[in-house]
């Protein structure tokens, strides 16, 4: 299976990520910047992008900037602040048609690349300070995401589940920032901040479609931004449990989210990462996995059950929906489905049926540019340097003792349980 070759060129101040492909009609361009996440800077990374992707200097407003996206033949642009691991990533997101495949030849690319340059160099600031007016627009709609979140009580659960299991930790920290100091944030405060994030972040530019190399590097040597040092990546601190943290909390809704924490304390890149995603595929990945069949299905205990892995920090998390009263056996009946995979009572239906699953999800994944991009860099920013075609390789390889050898660190941190108030 062929994969086109990732081209990687260090510029000044950024490194510049080229895929050369005519698989798709478009060119996907993404601006990545990531920082540490800290408490101190979360409401300021979550606000800014808002505020650059709203006006600039040449597009004072919404409404004029968005009116010259629309001369690019139905562009996207968007921006948004996102964790992965420990780290605050901000990512601007432009997609343009190619002129390769239309009769009009304007140099979309071209006016693509000036036009993020706007965005990113040359904000709407007067007197060393954003624009008020898009100040207090974006204020409102950060505020609007923070509130969102409390109303979807799937995403409100696991939220609440990684603030209790990684309480005085980084992970622990919202990207979307604290609504109590959206007010507070003033535009020369902002600007300021603007200012450090474009010097000290790690900032990788990515385009993916039918592109010449030569061309898109000279195109983006106009972003001359200043040398940094890039900081060590440390590895998530280990943490030692001693007892499961059982927290409950009580709410006006309908049904249960019993949310559970478990520590694999194995990353992206490890020798055992590969599988630890089989492992996550046979016990709650999929629709075929022991959670969806016997908690889901067999006993008609949730509405949902499923499980997923989080790459950068080590830990895999536990969803299922609930009625109150069945809180007990649910629980008690995903512990047994966790200690049968420990004693290896899968079989291999099970692994080969898993594996064709992870390897038809990234083909997936990979048909679509922003996922193409996501892949590489979540590769690229856990230090390791693994070709998709070398990850498929790995996860074909993978054999039911590496499964049950994974299954046996996995450790049960935290139980999170959102009970309606039925039946109180």
């Amino acid at each position: 299976m062929e994969f086109e070759k990732e081209h990687i060129v260090k510029m000044n101040g950024f490194t510049l990520h080229m895929l050369q492909t005519e698989k798709y009609k478009t060119n996907t361009i993404v601006w990545k910047m990531k920082a540490p996440l800290q408490k101190e800077t979360a409401t300021l990374r979550a606000l800014l992008p808002l505020v650059m992707q709203s006006s600039t200097k040449k597009y004072s407003t919404t409404g004029a900037l968005r009116s010259y996206l629309d001369e690019f033949y139905g562009a996207s642009f968007y921006a948004d602040t996102s964790k992965k691991g420990e780290e605050n990533i901000i990512s601007f997101t432009l997609e343009i048609a190619n002129e390769k495949y239309l009769q009009d030849k304007t140099p979309l690319l071209h006016k693509g690349v000036e036009f993020l340059t706007e965005v990113l160099l040359h904000p709407n600031v007067t007197n060393d300070q954003f624009d008020d007016k898009t100040m207090k627009k974006e204020k409102r709609g950060l505020k609007e995401r923070i509130h969102s979140l409390y109303d979807d009580k799937m995403r409100y659960a696991t939220v609440r589940l990684v603030e209790e299991m990684c309480k005085n930790e980084p992970y622990s920290i919202q990207p979307t920032g604290e609504l109590n100091e959206i007010d507070g944030i003033t535009g020369e405060q902002l600007y300021e901040y603007y200012q450090q994030a474009l010097n000290e972040d790690q900032i990788d530019l990515y385009i993916i479609g039918d592109i010449q190399l030569s061309e898109v590097q000279n195109l983006f040597s106009v972003l001359s931004l200043s040398d940094r040092v890039m900081k060590q990546k440390n590895r998530p601190a280990k943490k030692d449990i001693e007892e499961i943290n059982v927290v409950k909390e009580h709410q006006d809704l309908n049904q249960g989210k019993l949310n559970i924490g478990c520590r694999t304390n194995i990353l992206l890149g490890d020798q055992e990462y590969y599988a630890l995603q089989m492992f996550n595929g046979i016990f709650g990945g999929f629709a075929h996995s022991k959670l969806f069949i016997n908690v889901r299905e067999k006993e008609s205990l949730a509405y949902y059950a499923a499980s997923r892995i989080e790459s950068h920090k080590g830990l895999l998390m536990i969803m299922s929906g609930i009625e109150n009263q069945n809180y007990d056996k649910a629980v008690s009946i995903i512990k047994e489905q966790l200690e049968m995979m420990r004693l290896g009572e899968f079989t291999d239906k099970e692994i080969e049926q898993t594996k064709a699953v992870i390897k038809n999800e990234l083909l997936e994944t990979l048909d679509s540019p922003k996922g193409f991009i996501e892949v590489l860099y979540n590769n690229y920013i856990g230090d390791k340097n693994i070709t998709l075609a070398n990850w498929l390789e790995r996860i074909q390889a993978v054999s039911k003792e590496e499964i049950i050898e994974v299954a046996k660190k996995i450790e049960m941190d935290t139980i999170y349980f959102l009970a309606g108030t039925e039946g109180e």
